[in-house]
């Protein structure tokens, strides 16, 4: 029965977290990846563009929530999600004709474009605040769990309970869904095909009849589309703050470069390797090993190997480690 408590109490407050965490953390990086392996540079601003997405969410989802118009059990913005998508796809599309093509066109080197990339970052980061406000904001209706605690308490007759909330679910599916339709359009499709070709071999590409101009909004609808649901699903699962999507961005970049910068499969696996070690190593592991070990060997501290204030120093310091020992990622980089 311990041993059945000990299980329960992890998978409650690390794999049901971590999983939906690691989704949220996968699309982002996946976009990240996308339009570094398409486009060749870093896009500082990404983090931001997830928080322009999900404020038009938003204010979407209270528009239709004021007509009276909502989903009931699930998210009312989930409704929402198109008109996002579509405001994104024409701000990124906007962004790369005004500032991103003239340094493209010039050949600039990467590191320029690093630097333009974080001028938008603040460009959009100043728009949202002006528009939104820089606080906090709960947009989650519907039902806000499918299970609760005390349920599998009751259920089970154990002492430990999992709580799982409908936005953990949507998150999880969602992801997998959105990475399954992804992962198809690239490996099976001509324009997925296309995109690989350039991203590989952009001489080569030119040589064979592919119009670059179409694969670069190809990029910028596909990043677009995956920075409005990566961003709703977090301000769904959490709450939608500016400054917590700027916040991400490091996690996000570990992520990307853990699974091999260019390689949206790796980016997929990699969210979820810093999901896991970001929590699994700010848990407290008492109560998990006073179930487990005689009680003689109880520990009296709280058996926690990094404070949550520094959870963020774990993805930095994987990323470090992973650029100087296993640069290319876990999987080969620079493959879409």
């Amino acid at each position: 029965m311990d041993f059945l408590n000990a299980i329960v109490l992890l998978t409650n407050y690390i794999i049901v977290p971590a999983l939906t965490y690691g989704s949220q953390l996968a699309l982002g990086a996946i976009g990240v990846t996308i339009i570094y392996g398409v486009l060749r540079f870093a896009n500082f601003a990404y983090g931001d563009l997830m928080a322009f997405a999900t404020m038009v969410v938003i204010l979407t989802t209270w528009y239709l929530q004021s007509l009276g118009i909502t989903l009931g059990f699930l998210p009312t913005a989930l409704l929402a999600l198109p008109i996002g998508i579509i405001a994104t796809i024409i701000l990124s599309l906007f962004f790369d004709k005004t500032v991103f093509k003239y340094y493209r066109d010039k050949k600039s080197e990467p590191v320029i474009l690093i630097v333009v990339s974080i001028g938008v970052m603040f460009i959009l980061n100043a728009i949202v605040r002006i528009i939104i406000g820089p606080g906090d904001v709960i947009f989650m209706d519907g039902a806000r769990f499918i299970m609760k605690a005390g349920e599998f308490k009751k259920m089970t007759g154990l002492n430990e309970g999992i709580a799982l909330k409908s936005t953990q679910v949507i998150t999880f599916i969602t992801t997998i869904i959105t990475c399954a339709i992804l992962f198809y359009f690239l490996n099976k499709t001509k324009t997925g095909k296309s995109m690989r070709a350039y991203s590989n071999n952009e001489d080569l590409a030119l040589l064979s009849g592919i119009d670059p101009t179409k694969i670069i909004i190809y990029t910028w609808v596909i990043v677009s589309i995956l920075a409005t649901i990566a961003g709703s699903l977090y301000g769904l699962d959490k709450s939608f703050k500016p400054l917590s999507y700027w916040n991400n961005l490091l996690p996000i970049f570990a992520a990307t470069i853990v699974g091999g910068i260019g390689n949206p499969l790796g980016a997929f696996y990699g969210g979820f390797v810093i999901a896991f070690t970001e929590i699994g190593l700010t848990y407290a592991y008492k109560k998990f090993l006073v179930y487990l070990l005689p009680e003689q060997l109880e520990p009296s501290s709280l058996v926690q190997y990094i404070s949550t204030d520094y959870k963020f120093a774990i993805s930095f310091a994987i990323l470090v480690v992973v650029l100087i020992y296993r640069p290319n990622g876990i999987f080969k980089g620079k493959v879409i």
